[in-house]
């Protein structure tokens, strides 16, 4: 399955660590092969992800907390 990222929002956010952060939000979507036109397809699959602008994973939760996966740093939006 093929997917790309939308870019939904920006925010920013500060991190435990006493920095600022640049947060992106991203829509997954898949590739729709039902459509055989010549032109790419792209359904969105409900799932969001975060990275900050360098492309840093986020494990982002329900309750709005915010955990940069590699450095374990909370963040708390803006």
């Amino acid at each position: 399955m093929n997917l790309k990222l939308h870019l939904l929002e920006t925010f920013g956010a500060k991190g435990s660590d006493g920095a600022a952060y640049k947060v992106r939000a991203y829509e997954r979507l898949a590739q729709d092969p039902s459509i055989s036109d010549g032109q790419e397809h792209w359904l969105p699959t409900g799932v969001v992800e975060y990275r900050l602008d360098d492309g840093a994973l986020i494990d982002a939760h329900v309750d709005g907390s915010m955990r940069v996966v590699h450095s374990g740093v909370q963040l708390t939006r803006a």
